[in-house]
């Protein structure tokens, strides 16, 4: 068996960061809306973006000059003023959205121009992290382990409670290091009932959406699942390549790959995914309720999101409002409240994310884009 260094490096040029920030956030609208999507949002007053907090977490432990940020075309420019010390080149604007195991593949392609043996960690830019040291020992960890070994690695965090809007992550057999796990099975939100019988199992571990692996296994691993584009890049690929002409390639051939997350590209699709048992505190910041379990609770167990309000007899809600409004509430009980601009929204809490994309869907139809 071999045996893994698995103590923290700090600093690793060999170690780069892909930021994954092109969604549009449709889950969490108003508040997050198609010109100003909730990874580039201030949602908790804390004076730093989604994407900003990302950024910061890693460039503690990776060099700044090789974190990548992967977005759509239309954000680019919002990016690049959110995080405005990184290269240029650093940002990724795609013509079009294909989900994130293509963004994943663009970002290894760029990276692995400026460094053949780059690590590399992927991860969503609207998470929740708590407790920064552990975080930073298992990342560093996981990054070493995959330059000692081909495969890519599930960051897992052990389940707080029978969550339906999570990804689970069965473990299998120990791989190599007691808090590394083959990947036995994986299933992306099951019904609570399902999610409690995980959680009692003590098998299933919450999937993050952080992936390690090297940029050379990621890229081979995304050619044998999405062939077609390569086949097309690699015809048009001439020696010398500038980024003008990897741009190039990128807007004729980008819309050739399929709608596929790296999630299931990895999960479903990969014979040498590990799962890592991590020792930070975690949560999806993806929808109303990720946030309200996530968030700290206040009298009559509200979350009141950087908002001035007046409560009487309100229990368990989430509030958000624009800064210069006071809201006052009563009586109401499992809501959300969200205004932004020229939407207010009220409605029950429960699994309110089809809810939403219902209402956003509706509001598109009948009244327009201003509104979404």
């Amino acid at each position: 068996m071999l045996i893994l260094n698995l103590k923290p490096m700090s600093q690793n040029k060999n170690n780069f960061c892909v930021i994954l920030a092109g969604g549009r956030g449709k889950r969490l609208w108003p508040c997050s809306r198609t010109k100003m999507p909730k990874q580039f949002v201030d949602l908790f007053g804390t004076g730093r973006t989604q994407l900003q907090q990302t950024f910061d977490r890693f460039a503690a432990i990776i060099p700044p000059e090789n974190i990548f940020v992967t977005t759509n075309d239309d954000f680019e420019t919002i990016a690049r003023r959110q995080l405005p010390d990184l290269p240029p080149e650093n940002f990724l604007g795609e013509p079009v959205n294909r989900n994130t195991a293509p963004s994943v593949t663009w970002a290894c392609y760029r990276i692995m121009q400026q460094c053949p043996d780059a690590n590399v960690i992927i991860s969503p830019s609207d998470q929740a992290v708590m407790g920064l040291e552990a975080f930073h020992s298992d990342v560093l960890a996981a990054l070493d382990f995959v330059s000692h070994c081909e495969g890519i690695i599930a960051m897992g965090i052990r389940p707080s409670r029978p969550e339906p809007g999570y990804g689970y992550i069965q473990m299998g057999d120990t791989c190599q290091a007691d808090n590394m796990f083959s990947v036995k099975s994986f299933s992306e939100k099951p019904e609570r009932e399902f999610a409690q019988i995980f959680m009692d199992s003590n098998e299933f571990l919450w999937n993050t959406g952080i992936f390690v692996s090297s940029a050379r296994h990621l890229l081979a691993h995304s050619k044998s699942t999405m062939p077609a584009p390569f086949t097309q890049i690699e015809l048009s690929k001439g020696k010398g390549q500038t980024l003008d002409d990897e741009m190039m390639m990128v807007w004729q051939y980008f819309s050739l790959f399929p709608n596929l997350s790296i999630d299931y590209s990895v999960l479903e699709h990969c014979d040498d995914a590990y799962v890592m048992l991590c020792h930070f505190g975690w949560a999806d910041l993806g929808t109303w309720h990720s946030i309200y379990e996530a968030e700290s609770k206040g009298k009559g167990d509200n979350v009141v999101l950087d908002s001035e309000v007046l409560l009487d007899g309100c229990e368990d809600c989430i509030i958000k409002l624009p800064k210069g409004r006071l809201g006052v509430f009563s009586g109401l009980n499992g809501y959300i409240v969200a205004e932004n601009e020229n939407v207010l929204m009220v409605c029950k809490k429960g699994d309110s994310s089809a809810q939403i994309r219902k209402f956003v869907n509706e509001v598109q139809i009948k009244l327009g884009e201003e509104f979404i």
